[in-house]
């Protein structure tokens, strides 16, 4: 059997499950979601976020039978790219790809082998293997272009078409402020801080809750406030697709306040949980 192993360094996330359960066995999201969105740095900054969304996608006695996390960190012009093992390797053992829905999904995007080291799937697959043991796995990355919402209504689709029950999480971070990222046009302390939180994340945030696509690229592209805009925009054509309602915002955050820390750090970034939920009166 042909197995994903995790790439990245230590630090990341927890490695074994005692840590992974003490972690997670207390966090717990507005449950019912059909789709969800998540951040994706270490846990130490955004576990506590990423759980909200991750949990959410919890839907009572129904569970999915496949899970699928879409990544980024791909310019425009990027081919999707699949996690083509026949499973991925979690600290809680094996998780197996879903490999029916993969390949009818490669074929319709043009989907390639995705070979690199990425933190956006493989930071989220621990929680996932947790909260959904007995799933199966599409392990996908999107780049941050407008088609990437086509791929996520091609996402619904399919799933109706093969019969599966879905979960679907997107994966980004918001604004990367500071020297460390080359991006800081309020200076820096209190008052950097504050304006990323209550204009550039926001704005974007706002542009999620509306569900449209245009915005919501505009608002990534022009203020450079998420990472990875094209997992979002798959999440808001899945949605569509499935009738969910619009977004919520779950969680919000920064890495300036990990640890409970009261001193502003030179860079910091945004981090924000959103859940797509049935639309009152539909299903």
């Amino acid at each position: 059997m042909n197995l994903r192993k995790s790439q990245l360094p230590a630090g990341w996330y927890p490695r074994t499950p005692t840590e992974i359960e003490a972690f997670l066995k207390s966090r717990s999201g507005k449950p019912g979601a059909g789709a969800a969105v998540a951040p994706h740095a270490g846990w130490y900054y955004s576990g506590r976020i990423a759980a909200e969304a991750v949990s959410a996608l919890l839907s009572g006695g129904q569970k999915p039978d496949t899970v699928i996390i879409i990544g980024g960190h791909l310019p425009e012009g990027c081919p999707p790219l699949l996690a083509m093992e026949d499973g991925v390797q979690s600290p809680l053992g094996t998780m197996m790809m879903d490999r029916e829905f993969r390949e009818c999904l490669s074929g319709k995007i043009d989907g390639r082998p995705d070979i690199y080291r990425d933190n956006t799937v493989e930071v989220l697959l621990p929680m996932v293997h947790y909260f959904f043991p007995d799933a199966g796995l599409v392990w996908l990355r999107l780049p941050a272009e407008r088609r990437s919402y086509d791929t996520g209504v091609e996402l619904a689709t399919l799933g109706l078409s093969l019969g599966r029950k879905l979960a679907v999480l997107g994966s980004t971070d918001l604004t990367h402020y500071g020297f460390n990222y080359g991006f800081s046009p309020r200076g820096g302390g209190q008052k950097a801080l504050d304006w990323v939180r209550q204009v550039n994340d926001s704005s974007f945030i706002e542009a999620v809750k509306t569900g449209d696509p245009a915005l919501v690229f505009e608002r990534a592209e022009a203020d450079k406030s998420a990472c990875s805009v094209g997992a979002v925009l798959a999440v808001l054509g899945y949605a569509r697709g499935m009738g969910l309602g619009n977004a919520e915002l779950l969680a919000y955050a920064t890495s300036a306040e990990a640890g409970g820390s009261t001193e502003i750090p030179d860079s910091f970034v945004g981090y924000g949980a959103f859940a797509w939920y049935p639309a009152e009166g539909g299903a």
